[in-house]
C-alpha cells in the first residue's frame, strides 16, 4: 500500500512554512485490502498532543481540531456485505492499534485518544470503547481512550432498532426493505444484542467518557442517543447527550467545526472538560 506524504498550507507561521502535514493513505494492516488505510493530519511541530480518532472523517474536520492541537486520524475499514460486522469492528482495533504504536511519530500522544465516528462510524465508535475484548485482542485497554464522541447513530441497541423499524413497516403495511438492520448484522439474536454498545457496558473497564450527538427531532436517533446515555449514567460513567434541533442527519456531521453550531460548542466543551482528567 503506497503512502503519499504531502503538506497543505492551511494556516502559515511564515513565507511557505507549512503548518499542517498530511499523510494519507497508510496501511494499518500489511498486506491489507485497499480500504486498511488512514490518514494522519498533524499540526507543524506537534509532540505528545492529544489524537482525535475518526471513524470516516473529513470536511472541516481535521483542520479544525488541528488549529486546536490535536492530531486528527480519520481512519477507513472494510464495507457490509462484503464481510462481517466482526471484521469491520477487528478492522478499528487493528487502526487504533496502529494509532497507539506510531502515533507519536507524528506528534501525537499514543495514550491520549479521542474516538469519534458519524452514522455506522458512531456506532462503531460507541462500541469499541465499550467493548474491550477488539482492544485487548491487541493487547491494548480501553484506559487509552480519553472520551468517545458518536455522532448520531441509530444501532446502539441493535434489537431495539431492528423491532422499531420492522414494527414501523407492519403497522403501515410496508414492504420489507431489501437491506435493513436485520439484514446487515444478521439474523442472529446473539450477535444482534454482541454487536450493540449497551450490551458490553459496565463499571471498571475503563470506559471512558462519552459525548452523544444526535438529531433532537429523529425519534430513532434520539431514542438510541438516551438508550445509551442512561445505560451509560447508570453505570456511573461520565456522559451527555446532546440534541442538536434544525438539522439532519448529513448537516450534523457537515457542520461539526463551523462557528456557531451548537453541536461543535457542546464538542469544545466536552473536549475541554476531559482534558483535565
Amino acid at each position: 500500500m503506497s503512502c503519499a506524504l504531502f503538506v497543505l498550507f492551511v494556516y502559515s507561521f511564515g513565507a511557505d512554512v507549512p503548518a499542517l502535514v498530511v499523510q494519507r493513505n497508510i496501511a494499518y494492516v500489511n498486506p491489507g485490502h485497499e480500504r486498511q488505510v488512514l490518514d494522519v493530519y498533524a499540526p507543524r511541530g506537534a509532540k505528545n498532543r492529544p489524537v482525535v480518532f475518526w471513524i470516516h472523517g473529513g470536511g472541516l474536520k481535521p483542520a479544525f481540531f488541528t488549529e486546536k492541537g490535536f492530531v486528527f486520524v480519520s481512519t477507513n475499514y472494510r464495507l457490509l456485505p462484503h464481510v462481517d460486522m466482526s471484521s469491520i469492528v477487528r478492522d478499528i482495533a487493528w487502526s487504533i492499534r496502529w494509532v497507539h504504536d506510531h502515533i507519536a511519530e507524528h506528534g501525537g500522544d499514543p495514550k491520549s485518544i479521542y474516538v469519534m465516528g458519524h452514522s455506522a462510524g458512531a456506532q462503531l465508535a460507541a462500541l469499541i470503547c465499550t467493548d474491550d475484548r477488539y482492544l485487548k485482542a491487541e493487547k491494548l485497554s480501553l484506559a487509552i481512550i480519553k472520551g468517545c464522541v458518536p455522532v448520531d447513530g441509530d444501532t446502539y441497541d441493535v434489537p431495539a432498532i431492528i423491532e422499531t423499524a420492522e414494527t414501523r413497516r407492519r403497522v403501515h403495511g410496508l414492504p420489507p426493505i431489501k437491506f435493513g438492520h436485520r439484514e446487515k448484522f444478521g439474523n442472529d439474536p446473539a450477535k444482534h444484542r454482541d454487536y450493540s454498545a449497551v450490551t458490553h457496558v459496565a463499571k471498571d473497564k475503563h470506559i471512558p467518557p462519552f459525548l452523544i450527538l444526535h438529531v433532537a427531532e429523529h425519534p430513532d436517533v434520539t431514542a438510541q442517543a438516551q438508550r445509551l446515555g442512561n445505560t451509560l449514567k447508570d453505570a456511573g460513567i461520565p456522559v451527555t447527550v446532546f440534541g442538536a434541533r434544525d438539522t439532519n442527519h448529513g448537516k450534523i456531521n457537515a457542520n461539526l467545526g463551523t462557528p456557531d453550531d451548537p453541536s461543535t460548542k457542546a464538542l469544545v466543551e466536552f473536549l475541554a472538560r476531559t482534558a483535565k482528567k
